[in-house]
């Protein structure tokens, strides 16, 4: 009479680590309930859990030779893994919440119309933009009219991107300051 699988005298996260082949098998159908369970304490939704569920199997699949048995149980480890898993999984959601689906589009004025409806000296603007520092200029023209991302513009000055953001903010801040001071400033009338 042969044993099955899963009863042997080694942990199973010992042959997963030993690259045994249905170890990975045996572990999901032993522990599989454990990860799901924590999982599913964190997680409300089906298809996230499941996502999640096959990201904590991968890691514990990776990390199965760092199991000591000397030091906790292959359950507890497994547990240990799926739920800090699960809690990187929410602390993630939160920095990126979902967004909301937008309006139909008929609803959005068209862009080519509000732009060409605010009205603005290009000769006071360009002065302005004189009275800004040279690099402050390199950066809003690396910025405006080439296109580029912060990230890209730090890469490509080699300013840290800290002082490639403030720097673009400072300077829009000198433009709105300046421009009102020289009394060329649009201010939005309620319709």
């Amino acid at each position: 009479m042969s044993t099955p699988a899963h009863v042997t005298s080694k942990p199973v996260l010992t042959r997963v680590a030993a690259g045994e082949t249905s170890a990975m098998n045996v572990c999901i159908n032993l522990y599989g309930p454990l990860v799901w369970t924590l999982v599913r304490r964190y997680v409300n939704n089906n298809t996230s859990s499941e996502d999640l569920v096959q990201e904590i199997f991968a890691e514990i699949w990776k990390k199965a030779a760092t199991y000591d048995p000397a030091i906790a149980s292959e359950s507890t480890f497994i547990g240990m893994i799926a739920r800090r898993r699960a809690i990187d999984f929410i602390r993630h959601q939160l920095r990126n919440p979902g967004f909301e689906p937008l309006e139909a589009e008929s609803s959005f004025p068209d862009p080519a119309l509000v732009a060409s409806s605010i009205p603005y000296d290009a000769e006071a603007l360009k002065s302005s933009l004189e009275t800004l520092p040279d690099e402050t200029r390199k950066l809003f023209h690396l910025f405006f009219y080439d296109g580029f991302t912060h990230p890209e513009i730090a890469d490509k000055t080699g300013l840290p991107l800290g002082t490639v953001k403030t720097r673009l903010r400072r300077g829009l801040i000198a433009l709105r300051d300046h421009l009102r001071r020289t009394g060329i400033t649009h201010t939005k009338t309620a319709s």
